[in-house]
């Protein structure tokens, strides 16, 4: 039987720098695409921001940040038009503000 220890037995003849680039790499390879909605899907989630923002119903957000896609659920509290942003209020009672651009998709939130 072959004892074969992968990476292990190939690092001790690696430079440190190479093995951190390796890692790094390996951890990008985890990272998500920011995919782009189309006019029809932004024309629906500017709907329903404004119709959660009227009623003071709970949405669920779906928002990209940091390589990662994000969950939010709360109420849309106003929109910054200077700044493109939503302040969103979530359950804990905790300020969020998201750009618009970071958000993928919006949903009415069941209560």
């Amino acid at each position: 039987m072959i004892r074969d220890r992968g990476r292990i037995k190939w690092t001790s003849m690696m430079l440190p720098e190479h093995v951190k680039l390796l890692r790094d790499w390996a951890h990008e390879d985890t990272y998500e695409k920011q995919g782009e909605p189309d006019e029809q899907q932004l024309e629906q989630m500017n709907s329903l921001i404004g119709e959660a923002m009227e009623a003071g119903r709970a949405v669920a957000l779906t928002y990209y940040a940091n390589h990662r896609h994000h969950l939010l659920i709360g109420t849309i509290h106003y929109y910054n038009e200077w700044d493109r942003r939503l302040h969103v209020v979530d359950r804990f009672n905790d300020a969020c503000y998201l750009k618009l651009e970071d958000i993928v998709d919006v949903q009415l939130a069941e209560e």
